[in-house]
């Protein structure tokens, strides 16, 4: 990692711990924690995309080009998304963004649920594949929810 890089990457993780610690109030202390895990569940899940892409290849649809090429840029939103969503000037375009990339995802879980997916060589329970739909709403709702006031929620 380059030290331009690095000095980012530090100053991102200190303006999550700033953002947790130094928070004011209940309600911004909570909502600032919901902030930092969300950043850090997005940053950490498009890394996996790098490390681990077996599982998001499993559920692109074959009738999709480039599936390599798709996970890839996936695991670069995610991450830049959940990067975004720590800072107060980025967050909120971060979080449109995220939303946008969650929708946009969804039919990959959708055709994983219907045709089935295997990693390494084995089926997933197919109660696995379905339980996950609800959960990209979910992802929306506290993406939603995290990133706006509630004197500013778009409606």
């Amino acid at each position: 990692m380059s030290h331009a890089r690095g000095q980012k990457v530090d100053t991102a993780v200190s303006k999550l711990v700033f953002t947790v610690v130094g928070a004011r109030g209940r309600a911004f202390r909570l909502k600032a924690i919901s902030r930092a895990l969300l950043g850090i569940f997005f940053i950490a899940t498009g890394a996996n995309h790098f490390v681990s892409p077996a599982p998001y290849l499993a559920i692109i649809p074959p009738s999709l080009p480039w599936p390599g090429v798709l996970v890839a840029l996936t695991g670069l939103a995610e991450i830049a998304g959940g990067s975004g969503v720590v800072f107060a000037r980025t967050r909120k375009v971060a979080a449109l963004g995220l939303i946008a990339l969650l929708i946009a995802v969804f039919p990959a879980n959708i055709y994983a649920a219907l045709y089935g997916m295997q990693l390494s060589g084995r089926p997933v329970a197919s109660w696995i594949l379905w339980l996950r739909l609800p959960l990209q709403p979910l992802l929306i709702w506290w993406v939603y929810n995290a990133c706006w006031k509630a004197r500013e929620l778009p409606r």
